[in-house]
């Protein structure tokens, strides 16, 4: 009851990589905003106060009520959460004369302590902010300092309070995972038993306690999240779960086809609905990007409808809605800064759907769900399958949705798509697609000139999809790609591919 991890967030861009790096060390961590802090916190074995955007010195800056936690629980202040703890206990925290950021190294390690025990000398560390420690508060040890920071790291006397100016949770602190397992497994005391088979084994338990005997509702889409949710559903309920892969028509060439097949296979109780007509026939004339959107889930959900009201005793709608889609439909910060986005998987069933929800992913980031996946044996071409937007090829299109354009697009992207595979480039991008673009380009094609359609391909490296880098994919896969999309894809006399990052880009087009 007391192996969880409690991080609250004021609204860090790193909050996410706190969570993530705590998950490595197979110990459960969950993120709340700063100041809706849990009534109850038997459960929790420690605390991790996350940095922020903020500056202490400003009336405006977060400001949490520790009153039930500091001294109390293990406590690691990180960065605002160090500085917040010197300034509100007698520090002095004061603008950075050098303002640090990016790569340092520590100049002094006192490493009787057990939080810096084994860290070195000389080790890097990644800073951030623009305010420093300049002095600390009575009866505090400092533990660390770098070349600029005299207070880089300290801990309160008399209690398991700790505090870093650096962020022990990103990539570029070379030994930040052994202070996190120095804190939480060497301080705190906390067992490193969260593993993808525990996971599996607690929430089958617990589906089964809380669905019994009535049935369950998954619309599956061919992805990972889905196809997680709906195996662990099925390890816990059987045929009580009925699963649902509608094709709107938009999906990759003979996509549905094949993955009904793979669903089959896995022993799932899936039924194929093809809508294709009716997705189209609603897209028809429609280019508007977000109206296309909106079109689709709108008879998406109208589809899916009409299929649940055939599953007798069905009360419960299951959905692959994983961690960062919980975090992001909720104020990072509590309440100061803006959403960052409402998830459709959050919140978005229709009144006149009479379903409970159940979510049996929404603790998992996606790395996480593919180890869990993993555990319970699951095809590898399914886990390892790139994801895809849910409206589909309709915002790979830009502009109006036609029959002939869905089936150029899906030409050219199967062509894409096996083509990273045949050259083992598939597994070392995040996502690719193709988009057809809404312009005509002169050509030449024997003796003749044509005026037809350019696509562009894209391909992107990234791990949650929040930022992206485009692939630099080999110039003799591209040649040879442009080359066999515009001889065989009737309609197409231009391939271009795509390399901006997100930011500023988007990953898709629309």
């Amino acid at each position: 009851m007391q192996n969880n991890v409690l991080i609250l967030d004021f609204g860090s861009q790193y909050t996410q990589l706190i969570a993530r790096r705590v998950r490595e060390l197979n110990i459960y961590s969950e993120i709340k905003p700063f100041n809706k802090i849990p009534e109850n916190l038997d459960e929790y074995g420690a605390v991790i106060l996350s940095g922020s955007p903020s500056s202490v010195r400003s009336e405006s800056a977060p400001h949490p009520d520790l009153s039930e936690i500091k001294g109390k629980k293990p406590l690691l202040a990180i960065c605002y959460g160090a500085q917040y703890l010197a300034h509100f206990h007698g520090g002095n925290v004061a603008p950075s004369a050098t303002r640090e950021y990016g790569r340092a190294n520590l100049s002094f390690v006192d490493g009787s302590d057990a939080f810096l025990k084994g860290i070195d000398t000389g080790s890097q560390v990644w800073m951030s902010h623009s305010d420093t420690i300049k002095t600390l508060p009575e009866n505090t040890q400092r533990l660390a300092s770098t070349k600029d920071v005299e207070n880089a790291a300290f801990k309160m006397e008399g209690e398991t309070t700790y505090g870093i100016q650096f962020h022990p949770e990103v990539y570029h602190t070379t030994q930040g995972k052994d202070i996190l397992k120095n804190f939480l497994v060497n301080i705190a005391g906390l067992d490193a038993q969260w593993t993808p088979d525990a996971f599996v084994e607690t929430t089958v338990a617990s589906l089964k306690s809380e669905i019994g005997d009535e049935n369950v509702i998954l619309g599956l889409s061919g992805g990972v999240d889905s196809s997680v949710a709906a195996l662990l559903l099925h390890k816990a309920i059987g045929s009580q779960l009925h699963c649902i892969f509608v094709n709107n028509g938009l999906l990759r060439k003979n996509e549905f086809d094949m993955v009904l097949e793979q669903y089959q296979g896995m022993g799932l109780n899936v039924k194929g609905v093809d809508a294709s007509q009716r997705f189209l026939d609603a897209l028809k004339g429609e280019s508007d990007p977000e109206k296309k959107r909106k079109t689709i889930g709108r008879v998406f959900i109208d589809v899916f409808d009409d299929e649940s009201q055939k599953v007798e005793n069905a009360t419960w709608l299951a959905q692959g809605t994983i961690y960062p889609d919980v975090i992001e439909s909720v104020s990072a910060t509590g309440g100061p800064s803006a959403t960052i986005k409402s998830h459709h998987n959050v919140g978005g069933l229709p009144d006149y759907m009479k379903l409970k929800v159940i979510e049996p992913l929404k603790l998992l980031f996606k790395d996480e769900v593919r180890r869990v996946g993993a555990s319970m044996g699951m095809p590898k071409d399914i886990l390892g399958r790139h994801p895809f937007p849910g409206p589909g090829l309709a915002i790979r299109i830009l502009g109006d949705i036609t029959p002939e354009k869905v089936s150029i697009l899906q030409e050219v992207d199967a062509i894409f798509i096996e083509g990273l595979k045949k050259w083992d480039l598939y597994d070392s991008v995040w996502q690719a697609g193709a988009m057809l673009l809404p312009v005509n380009s002169v050509g030449v094609m024997g003796d003749e000139r044509t005026y037809e359609k350019c696509v562009a391909l894209r391909a992107v490296e990234s791990t949650d999809g929040m930022t992206a880098d485009w692939v630099n994919l080999p110039y003799e896969f591209l040649q040879k790609t442009s080359n066999e999309i515009i001889n065989r894809v009737k309609g197409v006399n231009r391939v271009v591919y795509d390399i901006s990052s997100k930011p500023p880009a988007t990953i898709e087009w629309e």
